[in-house]
């Protein structure tokens, strides 16, 4: 059985999901019946919209149902171009960081190579977070062509947390709609839709302990999308498609349980995750890479370590780790398998090189003492042999 610290990239399903899904699954219809089933089933889609919405600080007609956060995404960066460039056709910059998640950062690519977005990219410090003076100039530079600026709350990589309320504030006034990522968020620092001053917010069900396949769109009661799905016009007819009324249950009975608890679990967690952090940095060669804990603990997620070792490859690092019992990832599991330098570390002003020798550490709410110890014990002797591994591979 291994030890899992990949909980950045999903984590297990929590007892609450499981049971309000054995309960529900055999009993909900679908909601947009007309009989007295598909009554009943949309009563609970709207008992669980409350529930959410409450959970993150919105209004239920603000949530708007995805299959997940890389849909949600797409359909506020989509939506909000569509919308604003049909509004006026000289809306065509898309302002955003080098460090957002793929599923922000390639639909916004996807934008630029075919529908003539422009982008622009918002700088970042070294440990990760956003420039916002950098940014305000940036609003402040003909703001009437800009379709919407997108930053996301914390990142999936190196942890680090952005000052979202002060970008929102910063957007609204240039006229700017902003969208946020909070994938990474929910569950692990203060949430508010409302307080935020956000357009629009993703979030997504499984990195909480909700079943995959379910996400949410927070958008404001003002802001107007162009739809992605085209079909039966539920969830306000910005996104078509059947709901899952039972897993929708789940998720929202879920975010509730989590948020509910976040600050006690945020400290076991970030209590756990500063004992592996002292025990990788007292390592040779090995640095921390995003915002430091032990100084500013705010501007980082608790359960998040991201470290680069000197001379060693983030996949060596891995594969050892994982022959030794121990889960762990050199980046976004959504591009897992691709053996390119990370982007985050790119636009944080790292080398190639660097960035190739990068190891996350994400800590969930199964973690325990003994996960941490076990790996603390292990870590050193691998990164030598890791290391031993990179230099071999170097002189051939």
């Amino acid at each position: 059985m291994s030890r899992y610290f990949d909980h950045a990239a999903t984590t297990p399903v929590r007892p609450t999901a499981v049971q309000v899904l054995t309960e529900l699954m055999p009993q909900l219809a679908n909601p947009s019946s007309l009989h007295g089933s598909g009554r009943r089933a949309r009563l609970a889609v709207d008992s669980a919209r409350e529930q959410l919405a409450a959970a993150l600080g919105a209004h239920p007609s603000e949530v708007v149902f995805t299959s997940g956060g890389t849909e949600a995404d797409n359909l506020a960066l989509k939506g909000l171009w569509w919308q604003r460039r049909a509004e006026d056709p000289q809306r065509r910059r898309i302002l955003l960081t080098g460090v957002e998640h793929h599923a922000v950062l390639d639909t916004a690519e996807w934008l630029e190579a075919h529908e003539g977005a422009e982008l622009q990219l918002i700088p970042v410090n070294e440990t990760g977070i956003v420039d916002v003076h950098a940014l305000e100039k940036m609003l402040a530079d003909r703001p009437e062509t800009i379709a919407l600026a997108t930053v996301m709350w914390a990142n999936n990589e190196v942890g680090a947390v952005q000052p979202v309320p002060r970008i929102a504030q910063a957007c609204a006034a240039a006229g700017v709609p902003f969208h946020t990522d909070a994938v990474q968020a929910l569950g692990s620092v203060p949430l508010s839709f409302a307080e935020s001053g956000a357009s629009t917010m993703a979030v997504t069900g499984h990195k909480i302990g909700a079943p995959v396949g379910l996400g949410a769109l927070l958008v404001r009661r003002d802001v107007k999308l162009t739809p992605v799905l085209h079909g039966g016009g539920q969830e306000r007819d910005v996104r078509s498609g059947t709901l899952d009324a039972a897993g929708i249950c789940a998720f929202a009975a879920v975010a509730e349980e989590v948020v509910a608890g976040r600050e006690e679990e945020a400290a076991r967690i970030s209590g756990l995750r500063n004992q592996l952090l002292e025990s990788a940095v007292g390592c040779d060669g090995v640095t921390l890479r995003g915002p430091d804990p032990r100084s500013h603990a705010e501007l980082r997620l608790p359960n998040n370590l991201h470290i680069t070792v000197d001379d060693a490859e983030g996949d060596s690092l891995l594969f050892m780790l994982d022959m030794a019992g121990f889960d762990t990832a050199t980046g976004s599991a959504c591009t897992a398998g691709v053996p390119r330098p990370s982007h985050v570390l790119l636009a944080m002003g790292l080398s190639e090189a660097q960035a190739r020798s990068a190891q996350r550490f994400s800590l969930g709410w199964t973690t325990t003492q003994e996960d941490v110890a076990a790996l603390a014990q292990a870590l050193p002797d691998i990164i030598e042999q890791s290391r031993s591994a990179g230099m071999a591979a170097g002189g051939r």
